[in-house]
């Protein structure tokens, strides 16, 4: 299976050239570190920065230069920097072309739960909701499975709803699926990963149609 570095490097092959993309918090953040040779993309993230970069080397860090997650990262050259207002212009005028979020809960609707973890006190959803939202092209970046080996690949969501039927793609450590009429729809495996496994890892209504290919990583 993938961890979540492999997660993020399975992303960064959906991005496309020119692309204007918004990095939730968690896994999400890595795939700054895997865009595709030839391509050009422009991070942006909610608390005022577009033309984010990879994390930085230990010689790189700069403690004033965060993302949302308030972790340190690198510019690009000709990155610029804004307050929240006009970052949140941006997302809500639906400037930014891919949206990549972590999630507890996905439903086989497509249904989101990304903000309530169950037991810890938490601030709010932060710029999610107006994320999910905005974005047309909303791509979850998640682990199959909570700690207890639970599906976190639902019917229906048990934690409060961040968006009603806006995923449609989901990449996980041990595959990809796409979310459409009602369903879950495997489209590729992670190395070592059966079709059985997949199945016996998702609690929603999962289609397997034909030979599903193991995906290739660069």
């Amino acid at each position: 299976m993938l961890d979540k570095n492999g997660i993020a490097q399975r992303i960064a092959q959906e991005l496309e050239d020119g692309y204007y993309v918004n990095l939730g918090i968690g896994i999400p953040t890595l795939v700054a570190n895997y865009v595709p040779d030839g391509i050009s993309v422009e991070f942006q993230s909610e608390n005022g920065i577009l033309g984010m970069g990879p994390f930085p080397t230990e010689d790189q860090v700069d403690a004033d230069l965060i993302n949302a997650g308030k972790q340190t990262i690198t510019a690009l050259p000709g990155a610029s920097f804004f307050d929240s207002a006009m970052s949140f212009g941006m997302i809500r005028g639906q400037h930014v072309q891919m949206t990549v979020l972590g999630a507890m809960e996905l439903s086989q609707d497509g249904d989101i739960a990304n903000w309530k973890i169950p037991g810890k006190m938490v601030k709010g959803m932060g710029g999610a909701m107006d994320l999910v939202a905005s974005a047309e092209n909303i791509i979850v970046a998640m682990m199959h499975t909570n700690k207890a080996g639970e599906s976190k690949l639902l019917e229906k969501c048990s934690l409060p709803l961040t968006g009603v039927r806006c995923v449609r793609k989901v990449v996980t450590n041990l595959g990809v699926l796409d979310i459409k009429d009602g369903a879950f729809h495997l489209r590729e495996l992670a190395p070592g990963i059966s079709v059985d496994e997949i199945k016996n890892a998702t609690a929603g209504k999962l289609i397997v149609d034909g030979d599903i290919p193991t995906m290739k990583l660069a």
